[in-house]
């Protein structure tokens, strides 16, 4: 556009509005001088902010363009293209498309077939009339103008996404008290020159105001996964869940593994799953008596089970690596508990797990757990999904289903799957099960004690809650300022109650 410089456009805005007394639309006057609009808002601003006009604020919605829009201006509608394209003796339906485009042609094709300008000979296209009017360019040509058009256009013509809303803000402004038809700038300071040159005198200064407070300090912004873990976290220790130890992101894979009654030849113990170290590649000690009763478990069974037959290795449990889940954690827990004397426990672990897995969307190689334990006496599958309804109905989630599924070291096992009210479909949140007599007995516990337990990944609700589609964006190194983040279900952060 055409003047661009502040000073200048403050200039010439203070000499209209002396002249004029009122100007009533920035946007207007800001048309007329062929200056963008944003830049005369930024100067009436500052002037308003020195009282040198005062201003009020306007704002409307109206129709605007969208860049398809804009294209069909300057080139005519997709119809149009296509119409224009089909020559007086007709065209191949594959020469059509590639003279046009792909784009033009899936839109202009039907619109032109279902406005009859054109029709089907086969193998041609061919022109039902000699010409047409381009009313949609005609309509888009009337908005681009700032012109009404009915409302049945305006529905058509926001159908096909070529018209959107937009909120318009501008000023209308008046003279102010201290107006004047140029700046002065304050001093801020009483200088060694103006003393001099005696200007103090006719100098205006810069009032200050010594009861205004200074700037916030800014002290970062907490991570959308901490804020929904503190939510979680909270949910736990409502329900009366004591939080387990998880600072040790190395485990050896007796604890990862062999405790939860994990056979070695597992799938999941191979390198292409499980990130193994180098150094130091093997633990320091085991306790002796209970590996002893882990080895015979897998070996020839044990506590009515028969166990799972192979030669068991000391080398292989002691190999170290990245966790690959918080349960290593409550297999501590529960041996520690059993080795003190039993009594009733909720547990619960929320910590990073580490997994040998491609990254893409919607995986990455290192994400957070959520695991929920209950140790008492006589529990039953009937608990477990007592207390899954009631974990997940604080979350929001009432509509549960659970399928049997399989894992080794808890029986019956089951996946949780909840309704999600926008998606309008089941997915699939979390695993759960109940730890076997295999796991549990080896460690001292008492016969008649169960273990019910849960877990879910923090991630996953973390993007339903922040609308976030992709998990890179969430966490790692590419991931942006946590100021960037709004959650799209809830404005304080904590878990909706819709999700």
């Amino acid at each position: 556009m055409g003047i661009q410089d502040k000073e200048t456009v403050e200039e010439i805005f203070l000499a209209d509005v002396n002249s004029v007394g009122e100007i009533l639309d920035s946007g207007e006057w800001a048309l007329n001088h062929s200056i963008d609009h944003g830049v005369v808002c930024d100067v009436i601003k500052s002037l308003t902010g020195f009282e040198l006009v005062s201003s009020k604020e306007l704002s409307r919605e109206s129709w605007v363009l969208e860049p398809e829009a804009e294209d069909y201006v300057q080139h005519g509608s997709a119809e149009m293209q296509v119409f224009q394209a089909v020559p007086p003796e007709g065209i191949t339906l594959a020469e059509l498309k590639a003279k046009v485009g792909e784009k033009v042609f899936s839109v202009g094709h039907k619109n032109a077939m279902s406005r009859k300008w054109i029709q089907m000979q086969k193998p041609l296209i061919v022109r039902k009339l000699d010409s047409v009017e381009d009313s949609v360019r005609n309509h888009l040509v009337t908005i681009q103008e700032g012109k009404e058009l009915s409302p049945e256009v305006i529905k058509e013509l926001k159908s096909r996404k070529l018209i959107s809303r937009r909120l318009w803000k501008g000023y209308s402004v008046t003279k102010g008290p201290k107006f004047a038809l140029k700046r002065r700038k304050p001093a801020t300071d009483v200088t060694r020159e103006i003393l001099q040159n005696g200007s103090w005198k006719d100098q205006e200064y810069k009032e200050y105001n010594f009861d205004a407070l200074g700037l916030p300090v800014e002290g970062g912004y907490l991570h959308p996964l901490l804020k929904v873990r503190a939510a979680f976290k909270k949910i736990f220790l409502g329900m009366g869940f004591e939080e387990m130890p998880t600072n040790n992101f190395v485990e050896s894979s007796f604890w990862n593994f062999d405790a939860l009654f994990q056979p070695q030849a597992h799938p999941a113990r191979d390198s292409h799953d499980t990130f193994f170290l180098k150094t130091p590649a093997k633990t320091i000690e085991l306790p002796e008596d209970y590996l002893q009763r882990v080895k015979t478990v897998h070996e020839v069974g044990g506590y009515e089970s028969i166990g799972y037959g192979y030669n068991w290795k000391r080398e292989e449990a002691e190999k170290n690596l990245l966790r690959t889940h918080t349960t290593a954690v409550s297999s501590r827990m529960l041996y520690k508990l059993a080795q003190e004397g039993f009594r009733p426990k909720r547990y619960f672990s929320i910590d990073r797990v580490f997994r040998n897995e491609a990254v893409d969307r919607t995986h990455l190689c290192e994400f957070h757990q959520i695991e929920g334990l209950i140790c008492d006496r006589g529990l039953t599958l009937g608990d477990l999904i007592g207390v899954l309804y009631e974990f997940f109905g604080r979350l929001g989630m009432t509509k549960l289903r659970f399928k049997p599924a399989y894992n080794p070291y808890t029986e019956p096992s089951a996946e949780i799957f909840g309704y999600h009210e926008q998606l309008k479909k089941w997915v699939e949140i979390g695993n759960s099960g109940m730890f076997r007599p295999e796991m549990l007995l080896p460690m001292g516990l008492p016969p008649g004690v169960n273990v019910i337990a849960w877990g879910l990944s923090l991630e996953r609700p973390t993007m339903i809650l922040y609308g976030i589609d992709n998990i890179r964006e969430l966490f790692g190194h590419k991931v942006a300022g946590c100021r960037d983040y709004q959650p799209k279900c809830h404005p304080d952060g904590e878990v909706d109650k819709q999700h």
